[in-house]
């Protein structure tokens, strides 16, 4: 049986604590007032893409004002007025900005980790419904990598409550009269979508998705479990139905959840593939993910049933599913930007102006990278090289949800920093330390399982077959 080191808990809590630490900091070093804000600005008024938003908004205002010498002095007050309520609008709209910073790097966080622990209990239960006998090795494994799944939605439903009760203010269709046409901040497209944009029914979906996910994870792992105790076939096939139900569950919930809490940030706009975006940038991460926790393992001589071979597939499906997510980024891209319609292309200039540098190196990260490095079969054996290809992969991915919670939420006031940074410690020293406590729990190998042995000599057959089709060319 796998023990925890001391080592490795001690990490994994000093990564919550500094996260949550830093995360606490960054809420209390958040802008109070609009005089914090212009404070803020007029300090750092040589430096910062802000200061740039607000020099040409400055610039602008004061050429409207006229000379002293062209009006009167009761024309010149009122310009005057009218700049510093201009100014002051504009103050209030950065401080609105700069409160949400925090939140939403905290967000962009817990929706990566989350994400990628469902993924990989959607991985999970594929596997199963495939019947597939290679992966079996590695259940276990992917067993504790979902884990994380009961924190990470426990935060989720934190995040969703205090939404809900507008703690935080990341969803501008929850705003004070946006449905209401007698208020000065009604929206009429957000009023059109408020069948389906409304707290009540926003805040249960997301409930209901937790809960199933995380009923399906608590069953199969007990399952699985049993399996290794004695389990018989009909034990099998039982956990075989319940992954087909999971699976149908989760794609519609994956769906539905991609549009509520990432799509809902920008009410405005909307695409009919978002969901399955989403799903391959989550799922390439996830595999990886299960790459790294299995070549870690596996170093330290915990996993010696697994093979080069195991390894070469994780790499496959790493490779397939960048190919995949390319596809739909470029799908979704290339269309919006051939119609060119302004209730779309907004969504894209926004996030090429304001975020150019993530938005080109995540392109970059997510697809040129991975196609030249995991194309060549001989490196996908190669532990070393498989992980410093992931870590390239996971940041370019963790950049995806980032441009695309942070302009709705932040707009041209983001930043990477302390709040960012401080998450993601925070949220990796919980995954860390739930992953390898739940991996201790249970015998590293399914052995109840019936396609076990199919499993445990998957290297062996391929070079058997290989050395079989070779004499037989020659």
């Amino acid at each position: 049986m796998y023990t925890v080191s001391k080592r490795l808990k001690t990490f994994s809590l000093a990564l919550i604590v500094i996260g949550l630490i830093g995360t606490v900091y960054s809420f209390m070093n958040t802008p109070k007032t609009i005089e914090d804000v212009k404070a803020m600005q007029s300090t750092h008024e040589t430096h910062g893409a802000s200061h740039e938003a607000v020099t040409t908004h400055q610039e602008k205002t004061t050429h409207m004002v006229p000379a002293p010498h062209e009006t009167n002095m009761n024309h010149e007050t009122a310009t005057e007025d009218g700049h510093n309520v201009s100014h002051d609008a504009h103050a209030a709209h950065t401080l609105h900005q700069l409160k949400n910073r925090p939140w939403a790097a905290f967000y962009v966080a817990l929706f990566f980790f989350l994400g990628v622990t469902l993924l990989v209990l959607a991985f999970y239960a594929i596997q199963r419904v495939a019947q597939a006998g290679w992966s079996i090795v590695l259940f276990r494994v992917m067993e504790a990598i979902t884990a994380n799944l009961l924190p990470a939605s426990i935060i989720m439903f934190l995040m969703i409550v205090a939404a809900a009760m507008h703690i935080h203010h990341l969803f501008p269709w929850m705003a004070e009269g946006t449905v209401d046409p007698t208020s000065p901040n009604y929206d009429a497209i957000i009023d059109g979508k408020s069948w389906w944009l409304n707290i009540p029914g926003w805040a249960i979906r997301g409930t209901v998705y937790l809960i199933g996910w995380n009923l399906y994870r608590m069953y199969i792992r007990k399952h699985s479990i049993a399996q290794d105790n004695g389990g018989t076939l009909e034990t099998h096939k039982k956990g075989f139905n319940i992954s087909v139900m999971f699976l149908f569950f989760f794609m519609i919930s994956e769906t539905l959840m991609s549009w509520d809490w990432i799509m809902g940030l920008d009410p405005h706009w909307f695409s009919t593939l978002f969901g399955w975006y989403i799903f391959s940038s989550l799922m390439v991460s996830a595999i990886t993910v299960i790459a790294f926790v299995t070549i870690y393992l596996r170093s330290k001589g915990h996993l010696p049933f697994v093979n080069d071979s195991h390894i070469h597939d994780l790499a496959k499906f790493m490779f397939g599913f960048s190919v995949f997510w390319t596809y739909l980024w470029f799908s979704q891209f290339m269309l919006i930007w051939y119609a060119n319609m302004p209730e779309e292309t907004t969504y894209f200039a926004m996030r090429f102006n304001e975020y150019k540098i993530p938005f080109l190196s995540m392109i970059v990260m997510n697809f040129i990278f991975p196609i030249l490095v995991l194309m060549n079969s001989d490196y996908k054996g190669i532990p070393w090289f498989i992980v410093i290809a992931g870590i390239i992969i996971l940041i370019g991915h963790y950049v995806d949800i980032f441009i695309m919670v942070m302009p709705a939420t932040v707009g041209a006031n983001w930043a990477f920093g302390i709040p960012e940074i401080s998450a993601l410690l925070f949220f990796l020293g919980i995954f860390i330390y739930t992953v390898f406590n739940a991996f201790a729990k249970a015998k590293p190998l399914a052995t109840g399982n019936p396609f076990i042995k199919e499993s445990e000599e998957y290297h062996y057959y391929n070079i058997e077959h290989r050395e079989e089709s070779a004499s037989e060319h020659h």
